[in-house]
């Protein structure tokens, strides 16, 4: 076994194909940040409108987050990828299936499934804030809107960051869920060149380029916990608001 992971030659082998492994790294690196830049949008409206008066929209928030949160994320691509072409097909009668391209699939695979868990991260955090900001606030004349965005949500951040950059790290690393339906990200051309070669360096390779980016975030992610921290009421608050989704 170690002299197989330290055979020269199989790592030699294994580097031909890193100008593969650079452009799946490419397209996992897009999809990333599109779909993060889509989970935010998601997370940030069904978070705010969770925490609102309408009931009728809070109970579409609380059906959308329990949805993505408790089906597979492997089974949301499938159905977009499988699933959605066929649906457009139906609706517009067209003559043949939809195509949707692989970048499109990627990122609404990773950016709805993660909007959930955004929503409730930001949900939380706005619940942690004291009901006496809020009061405080419509006491001066604030009216709805302004007490939320200037009084709940700049505070509302500082306490999400840490599971935000979270979720960032774990949309990050689910974006391989694309090799095994549709492929072009690294993951894919990682299990391709094993495929060919029998040589499992390549999952290596693929596994140190992942490394390179996700170790800088998890180590935000415990700047962000130290910060959180220094402050005993905001580390209690958001203790006893986001401990499931931190």
């Amino acid at each position: 076994m170690l002299e197989s992971l330290l055979d020269p030659w199989r790592w030699e082998r294994s580097f031909q194909d890193f100008p593969d492994y650079l452009t799946g790294f490419g397209m996992t690196l897009r999809v990333t940040v599109v779909g993060w830049l889509i989970a935010m949008a998601i997370g940030i409206f069904l978070g705010l409108i969770s925490t609102g008066e309408n009931r009728v929209l809070k109970a579409v928030s609380r059906i959308y987050v329990q949805f993505f949160q408790n089906t597979p994320v492997t089974l949301q691509f499938f159905f977009i990828y499988v699933g959605v072409p066929v649906i457009i097909q139906q609706m517009f009668h067209m003559s043949r299936a939809y195509r949707i391209s692989k970048f499109v699939i990627g990122i609404f695979g990773v950016g709805l499934y993660h909007g959930a868990y955004i929503a409730e991260v930001i949900r939380s955090g706005i619940e942690a804030v004291p009901c006496g900001q809020r009061e405080a606030a419509m006491s001066q004349g604030f009216t709805g809107n302004q007490t939320m965005f200037y009084v709940i949500l700049p505070q509302t951040l500082k306490m999400i960051l840490p599971p935000l950059t979270s979720q960032t790290l774990a949309l990050l690393k689910n974006t391989s869920t694309l090799a095994m339906v549709v492929g072009l990200d690294l993951m894919y051309y990682a299990d391709r060149s094993v495929g060919y070669t029998g040589y499992f360096q390549g999952y290596l390779i693929a596994a140190a380029m992942y490394f390179i980016v996700c170790f800088p975030l998890s180590m935000l992610v415990r700047v962000f916990e130290r910060n959180a921290a220094r402050n005993p009421g905001m580390r209690k608050k958001r203790k006893k608001r986001m401990m499931e989704v931190a």
